[in-house]
């Protein structure tokens, strides 16, 4: 599983390293957070189809999903790709998908935080909902895009012995807490980032300085420069779709 996909940057590095560490590391399926892929806010159709194309088989999202104003109407042209379950209903798109590939086939399941973050239903009931829509013989994978730390552990206690994975994305900020938890349920509360890593959580540090020290709004764009890769290799088994181990990876590119 990935962190936070960042503009070119990040979607350069992917289609640069992803198929290398995934035969490095035998990585059997690969799901990724892609929702800062469209210069940093959203993503579109075809930026989706470049990143599937890059190795990934799965793609979650977040609060900037519609971040590309073109893209709510597109999203149901894409397989394989989950906003948030607990939009409002009404939503397009879906928040829960079967994946199906020649080695596994496995549900993946993306939930929106709700501490410090825009609106949204509640993603503990939300998840309880889908798990009673999905196939009970299948691994779930649960993508919790959240800002605190507290709602995304706690999350992923509710859902231990239930889910194969929690993690978490949005911080941008690799966490070291990567763990199986006693119901069998990996767990990490951030992934990291996929994008720029000599920058502010992949924004140019300029703008972001300014709108600190002067409290005056700016453009955040996504800086340039050398890339990383975050994310965590997740081993199960298929038949008890227990997860027995979590191991965090980084690839990262050297400063010039």
């Amino acid at each position: 599983m990935i962190g936070d996909v960042v503009g070119n940057p990040g979607r350069r590095v992917l289609r640069e390293q992803l198929r290398r560490i995934r035969d490095e590391l035998g990585v059997a399926a690969v799901i990724c957070n892609a929702e800062n892929a469209a210069a940093g806010s959203g993503i579109t159709v075809v930026l989706a189809k470049e990143i599937f194309a890059a190795g990934v088989d799965a793609i979650t999202l977040g609060d900037h999903t519609w971040g590309q104003k073109e893209f709510a109407p597109t999203i149901g042209q894409l397989e394989n790709t989950v906003r948030p379950a607990n939009y409002p209903p009404g939503a397009p798109g879906k928040g829960w998908v079967l994946v199906t590939t020649p080695i596994c086939r496995f549900a993946v399941l993306n939930l929106l935080g709700r501490v410090f973050m825009n609106p949204a239903d509640c993603p503990f009931r939300t998840a309880d909902a889908a798990l009673n829509e999905m196939p009970k013989d299948v691994p779930v994978f649960v993508d919790f895009h959240a800002e605190a730390t507290s709602e995304k552990i706690t999350l992923a206690h509710y859902l231990d012995g239930r889910v194969t994975a929690v993690v978490g994305t949005h911080t941008h900020v690799q966490t070291s807490d990567a763990i199986v938890l006693p119901g069998g349920t990996a767990f990490q509360t951030d992934l990291g980032m996929t994008g720029p890593w000599y920058s502010s959580i992949g924004r140019d540090f300029a703008p972001v300085t300014q709108k600190f020290t002067t409290g005056i709004p700016a453009r955040f764009n996504v800086a340039e420069g050398p890339a990383t890769l975050e994310g965590a290799v997740i081993t199960f088994d298929q038949s008890t779709r227990k997860a027995s181990s979590i191991e965090a990876f980084r690839f990262r590119e050297p400063l010039a």
